[in-house]
C-alpha cells in the first residue's frame, strides 16, 4: 500500500509539471484544420506526412511499384555482400526497423479507425501506406549515404547525419545543423517515454489483465516491480550487443510475432471465408459512400490517413537509424528494402486486423460504432480486436498477451538503439556517455510497470511528430540526391546485365556490381 502511495505521489508530481507543457505543445502539433477543403477537421501533421508521401511517390515515378521485385530480391539476400561496410544484412536491418513500428497501433489503433470511420477507413489506410513507402525509400537511402562508419566498424546514421551533412553540401549548413539537433532531441525524448516507458506500461497492463487483474500475481507493486526489473535486464542484455545484437533478436522475433498474429487473423478469416467477398465490398463501398460517418467519404479518408500515418512512421526519421547499419556499398539498395516496411506494417498487418474485425462484426464493435456516431467515444481498441478473435478462438486473450509482450519488447530494444544514436550525436560517443544512457534507459524500463505518467506520453507523441517536421523538410531538399543515387544504381545493373549477355557471365563479380550491393 505504501509503495502504491509513493508511485502515485511521483506520478502526480511529474504530471503536474508536464501537463501544461504537453497540453500547449499538443495544441500546436495536433492542431486540427480542414485546410479549406474537407468537411471534417484533422491534425495538420497528418496532411504533412501524407502529402510528403504523395509528392515523393510522383517525383520518383512510383518507385514502390516499379521496383517491388528488386526490393524483395534484396531482402532475400540475392545481392548481399558480406565484405561491404556496415554491421547487419538487408533482412536484419528491415527486421530491426519493423520491430519499432509494428506494435500496439496495429492491434488497437486499427480497431479505433474502423469504429470511427467505418470499414471504409481500411481502404484509405492502404492508400496512405502505399504513399509512405516512397517516404521510407528516400529517408533510408539518405541514412546510408551520409552515415558515419567508425574505426571499430560500428555505424552511426539517421536524420541527424543526413540533415547536417546533406544540407551542408547544398549550401544550407546552418539550416542542416538546426534541423539535425531538433530531430535528435525530439527522437531522444520519444525514445525514453514513448518507445520505452509506454511500451513497458502497456505490456504489463495486458499481462496483469489475463493473470487475475488486481487479485492476480501481478496485481501488487512487488509483482509490477519484478516484471519491470526482468524486462529491464532482458533489454540491457540486448542493448549491450548494439545493433548486431538487436538485429539478431529482431530478425527472429519479428517474423515470429508477425506470424502468430497473422495466423490468428487468417484462422478467423478462413472460418468465415464465405463472408470475405461481402467484407471487401463493405470496405470499398464504405470508402466512397459511407453511412453514419462525420464528413462522409472525405471524413473516412481523413480517419484512414490519420491511422496509417501514425502507424508506419514514414517520414518520422526513426527507421533510417536502423537501416543505416546495413552492409552495402550502394545506399539506394537499403532505400529499396526500407520501402517494404510500410507495406508490411500498414498494407498487410493493419489490413488483416481491419478485415478480421469487419468479418467478425462482434456486438462490442457494433455498440462502439453506435457510440462513436453519437459522440460517446469508441471504447478500448485492444478489447474490440480481442473480441473479434474470440468469436473463433476463445483462448485468444492469452495469445494476444504473448503478441503484445513480443511487440512491446521488440519496440523497446529497437528504440533503445535509436535513442543511443541520438544521445551520442548530442553528447558524444565516449564510453561514459554511452553507459549513462544505458543506465537511464534501463531505469525507465524498470519503472514503466509502476508509473503511467500520462503527460509524458502526450508530450512524447508531440515530440515524435516535431521530428517529422524537421525530417521532411530535409527530404524535400535532398530528394535530387536520392534520384541520382537511384539512377546510378539502375545504370550499374543494366551494364552488368549487358556484360553478361555479351559473354563474360563467368567472370567474378566486382565490388561495384549488383551482386555486391
Amino acid at each position: 500500500m505504501a509503495s502504491n502511495s509513493v508511485t502515485s505521489t511521483i506520478e502526480d508530481a511529474v504530471n503536474s509539471v508536464f501537463d501544461p507543457v504537453a497540453e500547449k505543445l499538443g495544441e500546436v502539433v495536433f492542431y486540427e484544420t480542414d485546410f479549406g477543403l474537407f468537411p471534417t477537421p484533422f491534425p495538420w501533421i497528418v496532411g504533412w506526412l501524407v502529402v510528403a508521401g504523395a509528392l515523393l511517390s510522383i517525383y520518383f515515378g512510383f518507385v514502390q511499384a516499379r521496383r517491388a521485385k528488386l526490393s524483395v530480391e534484396l531482402v532475400r539476400g540475392k545481392y548481399d555482400d558480406k565484405d561491404a561496410p556496415g554491421e547487419v544484412t538487408h533482412f536484419q536491418a528491415l527486421s530491426a526497423a519493423l520491430s519499432g513500428t509494428v506494435g500496439l497501433g496495429n492491434i488497437a489503433g486499427v480497431a479505433v479507425a474502423v469504429t470511427v470511420g467505418g470499414p471504409g477507413a481500411t481502404f484509405w489506410m492502404v492508400i496512405c501506406g502505399l504513399f509512405g513507402m516512397a517516404t521510407k525509400f528516400v529517408e533510408c537511402t539518405l541514412g546510408v549515404k551520409y552515415r558515419d562508419i567508425h574505426e571499430d566498424g560500428t555505424v552511426s546514421g539517421g536524420p541527424m547525419h543526413y540533415l547536417r551533412k546533406g544540407l551542408a553540401e547544398r549550401g544550407m549548413g546552418g539550416l542542416g545543423k538546426v534541423l539535425a539537433v531538433g530531430v535528435a532531441i525530439a527522437l531522444l525524448f520519444f525514445t525514453f517515454f514513448g518507445g520505452n516507458l509506454l511500451q513497458a506500461n502497456q505490456s504489463f497492463a495486458q499481462l496483469r489483465s489475463v493473470t487475475g487483474g488486481e487479485d492476480g500475481i501481478f496485481g501488487t507493486s512487488a509483482g509490477a516491480l519484478a516484471f519491470g526489473v526482468l524486462l529491464a535486464v532482458l533489454v540491457a542484455l540486448v542493448l549491450l550487443g548494439g545493433i548486431r545484437g538487436i538485429a539478431n533478436v529482431t530478425s527472429r522475433l519479428v517474423p515470429a510475432m508477425a506470424g502468430i498474429y497473422v495466423t490468428a487473423c487468417l484462422i478467423v478469416i478462413l472460418v468465415n471465408i464465405t463472408e470475405v467477398p461481402a467484407a471487401f465490398g463493405t470496405i470499398f463501398e464504405g470508402a466512397f459512400n459511407p453511412e453514419g460517418v462525420a464528413g462522409g467519404a472525405l471524413g473516412v479518408l481523413v480517419i484512414g490517413f490519420q491511422r496509417a500515418a501514425f502507424s508506419n512512421e514514414a517520414g518520422i526519421g526513426s527507421a533510417p537509424i536502423a537501416h543505416s547499419a546495413v552492409k552495402t556499398r550502394h545506399p539506394v539498395t537499403e532505400g529499396l528494402v526500407a520501402l517494404l516496411e510500410p507495406f508490411v506494417d500498414t498494407v498487410i498487418i493493419c489490413t488483416m486486423t481491419a478485415l478480421t474485425i469487419v468479418i467478425a462484426s462482434t456486438p462490442s464493435w457494433e455498440a462502439s460504432r453506435e457510440a462513436a456516431a453519437a459522440g460517446d467515444g469508441v471504447g478500448d481498441g485492444v478489447t474490440l480486436t480481442s473480441d473479434a478473435f474470440e468469436t473463433v478462438l476463445p483462448w485468444f486473450p492469452y495469445v494476444l498477451t504473448v503478441a503484445v509482450l513480443l511487440f512491446a519488447f521488440s519496440t523497446i530494444i529497437t528504440w533503445s538503439y535509436y535513442g543511443m544514436k541520438c544521445w551520442t550525436f548530442l553528447f558524444g560517443r565516449s564510453r561514459t556517455s554511452e553507459n549513462i544512457y544505458k543506465v537511464l534507459f534501463s531505469i525507465i524500463v524498470a519503472s514503466g510497470s509502476l508509473l503511467s505518467l500520462g503527460s509524458l506520453f502526450s508530450l512524447a507523441d508531440s515530440m515524435l511528430f516535431i521530428a517529422a517536421v524537421c525530417n521532411i523538410i530535409g527530404l524535400y531538399l535532398l530528394a535530387p540526391i536520392v534520384k541520382r543515387e537511384l539512377k546510378s544504381f539502375l545504370e550499374l545493373m543494366r551494364n552488368d546485365r549487358a556484360a553478361k549477355r555479351g559473354g563474360d557471365g563467368d567472370a567474378p563479380a566486382t565490388a561495384t556490381a549488383p551482386e555486391k550491393a
